[in-house]
């Protein structure tokens, strides 16, 4: 029996884009163990034979009201308005020299992008909302090799109802992730992850945190890939059992409106302030619907309310207010 392709003399875009497809598919199958309802494909195509991708969506399951896994893998021409746009964040991003008059070219620059988002929001009000999201970018010289490149994601959760167990659970796996390749990074992009979902005007994180980094190019590729397969592994092992123990506890009336206060939340973040929102709004052709997947079925925003001092629901708000090192 012939020993298996080495897949590391592919280039990296084709190892990333090779790992997002495996694991939406073994991420949706995880989920699904969990619940009544199956992932529905919505594959899309990019105009001018720019790509495309697959949304997994599950809707109106026993377990999760709404959840998304969405792969995408673009490429095409980025203008010099979207470069000038995106250089705010990415300050290594820049125009190609035209090789004739060595000045900047004005017709823009290629482009490769492909990532895996998702984003679950289950029904009961004790299970907690997940984000996750990898990515890879990638512009071209003129002759085709790489010009600027960067990897880009992380986890977090969203609970409604605080229980440390699980924000433990959760950070403690996708810190043993990071720790195999270097100590210094979970508490790095923990960090990192606690100031980029905050919300600012409402002085409160969106959730309790997890890991998030951007722009990592700051060693060899081949190694950044590893360290985001790793931390792809830890997502299922993190939230599975959390939702195997929650998603079946009674609630009340008042536990679910408060759950759908904490997604007004989550949109309020994700439409106000997210950069990968935006990105993807602003990507040439880019499709709409699988972008804002990420918002929930319900969600309700009550004038100036104000959880009871001491419950439960205000424990949670001073967690957010003030993020805990959970490990």
């Amino acid at each position: 029996m012939p020993a298996p392709e080495d897949p590391t003399h592919l280039p990296i875009r084709k190892q990333m884009e090779e790992l997002i497809r495996r694991k939406q598919r073994e991420i949706t199958q995880g989920l699904e163990t969990l619940d009544t309802v199956k992932f529905t494909p919505d594959s899309w195509t990019r105009g001018n034979d720019g790509g495309g991708g697959t949304s997994m969506v599950l809707q109106n399951g026993t377990t999760f009201e709404k959840g998304g896994v969405n792969v995408s893998v673009v490429y095409g021409q980025l203008s010099p308005a979207a470069i000038s746009a995106m250089k705010h964040d990415h300050k290594n991003l820049k125009l190609p020299e035209d090789p004739a008059t060595g000045l900047p070219n004005t017709e823009g620059v290629k482009f490769f992008a492909c990532g895996l988002s998702m984003v679950i929001h289950p029904s009961n009000p004790h299970a907690p909302t997940t984000h996750l999201n990898y990515r890879y970018f990638e512009t071209w010289n003129p002759d085709g090799t790489p010009q600027t490149w960067w990897f880009g994601g992380g986890a977090d959760l969203t609970p409604s109802y605080l229980y440390e167990d699980d924000a433990r659970l959760f950070h403690e796996m996708h810190k043993k992730a990071l720790d195999k390749h270097d100590a210094a990074l979970y508490p790095r992009y923990k960090k990192w992850c606690d100031e980029y979902f905050f919300i600012k005007h409402r002085n409160e994180t969106r959730g309790i945190g997890g890991i998030f980094f951007d722009d990592m190019d700051d060693r060899d590729p081949q190694e950044i890939l590893s360290i985001v397969e790793d931390c792809f592994d830890a997502f299922l092992p993190s939230y599975l059992p959390i939702i195997a123990r929650r998603k079946d506890m009674p609630f009340t009336e008042e536990e679910k409106q408060w759950q759908l206060i904490r997604r007004g939340r989550y949109v309020e973040f994700n439409l106000v302030l997210d950069r990968g929102t935006q990105f993807g709004l602003r990507t040439p052709g880019s499709r709409t619907e699988s972008i804002l997947m990420s918002l929930p079925v319900t969600a309700c925003w009550f004038y100036d309310h104000h959880p009871e001092p001491g419950s439960r629901e205000d424990k949670l708000l001073k967690v957010l207010e003030n993020p805990v090192d959970w490990v």
